[in-house]
């Protein structure tokens, strides 16, 4: 019986190994080089190849056949089936196409949540300014000791304009200042984010916190006569780092409003979908977030013209402008929404008939 055993599956194999070994040699071209590099030939031998090696596999199984054989099959059908199927891409490519595809037209899918975090930090910005220039004491209720330093509303027009206008830090100490400010303002912008999880209330008050402390600080400069130097010390890193923020609370936003309004679809779902467009959202933010802390611990310390400051933050406005409105922007790319899902992203599949009472 074990040498019956033995003859059949060396007939098997005798008679089908020359097949697989085409599909390996093929699938291995295919992994060393891309599916590019097989001929027409090849390409239209690789499928019949692959449905080949399926039915061997098929077969072996219900024959009880050597084990080595059927785990050598299966992986073969594998490696085959992601060599067909699934388009392979190299990581420089695939950081590319984030940036000059996937990452602007994320960020054209959530404008709406994008204009409510916007006028959410703006009225933080105006509520700070005017609480503040009403009554200079409330200043401190909407900026720590530690970050004020000693920006506050009892200095003088010089103490205000040496932070303004002297280097704060120099050469390897000015690189930490950098790092310092990044992994900072990182760490407000994934909060708020990650708090969009809690139904999206805490990314508005995280957004209006974060505006209010930057209104008190405008304010007491413009009770100085300082406040367009202050707009135009913060302005060239803040245009790329107030959007960031802005980018993470709508990211957030998105995520809570997919929870509290499902609509037609499983909640699960919507989270689920929302969650890979809102985590193309952070990682881009990241980005953003390195950018400014380059600016603002480098280049804004180092360059005292307020007339250089004025004219890197509007130039830095422009490039912003134009690449989240232009880059990646694809014919039929309109970004309309359906009424039910417009406000912040598309919304998957509606639920089978039966099933729309499962959330």
């Amino acid at each position: 019986m074990a040498r019956e055993f033995r003859l059949r599956s060396y007939e098997f194999r005798r008679e089908r190994e020359a097949t697989w070994h085409e599909l390996e040699t093929l699938v291995k071209q295919v992994e060393k080089k891309g599916i590019g590099s097989l001929d027409a030939a090849e390409l239209q031998r690789l499928p019949t190849l692959y449905r080949s090696v399926l039915s061997s596999l098929s077969v072996a199984r219900a024959i009880s056949l050597d084990k080595n054989v059927i785990q050598y099959l299966e992986g073969l059908s594998a490696r085959a089936y992601f060599a067909i199927y699934c388009r392979k891409r190299f990581l420089g490519k695939t950081v590319l196409h984030f940036f000059l595809s996937t990452f602007p037209a994320s960020v054209r899918r959530i404008r709406w949540a994008l204009a409510l975090s916007f006028g959410v930090m703006a009225l933080g910005v105006l509520a700070g300014f005017v609480l503040t220039m009403d009554d200079p004491s409330r200043f401190y209720s909407f900026v720590g000791a530690e970050l004020a330093g000693e920006r506050t509303p009892d200095a003088s027009r010089e103490e205000l304009a040496r932070v303004l206008y002297t280097p704060e830090e120099s050469g390897s100490e000015l690189a930490r200042f950098a790092t310092f400010l990044f992994t900072h303002n990182a760490r407000i912008g994934l909060l708020c984010f990650a708090v969009g999880f809690v139904a999206g209330v805490p990314v508005l008050l995280v957004l209006f916190a974060n505006g209010a402390m930057l209104g008190a600080m405008w304010a007491i400069h413009a009770a100085k006569g300082l406040g367009y130097d202050f707009f135009a010390w913060v302005m060239p890193h803040g245009v790329t780092e107030l959007f960031a923020v802005i980018l993470c609370g709508a990211a957030g936003l998105s995520l809570g409003y997919g929870l509290v309004f499902p609509g037609r679809y499983r909640r699960l779902d919507n989270l689920a979908l929302r969650g890979r467009h809102a985590g193309a959202l952070a990682i881009g933010a990241v980005l953003l977030f390195f950018i400014a802390a380059l600016i603002e611990g480098l280049f804004r310390q180092l360059v005292q013209d307020v007339d250089t400051r004025t004219m890197v933050l509007v130039t830095t406005a422009i490039l912003w402008l134009a690449y989240f409105s232009l880059v990646g922007r694809k014919r039929g790319d309109a970004g309309v929404l359906d009424d039910a899902e417009h406000v912040f992203v598309r919304a998957p599949e509606p639920l089978p008939a039966g099933d729309r009472g499962a959330r």
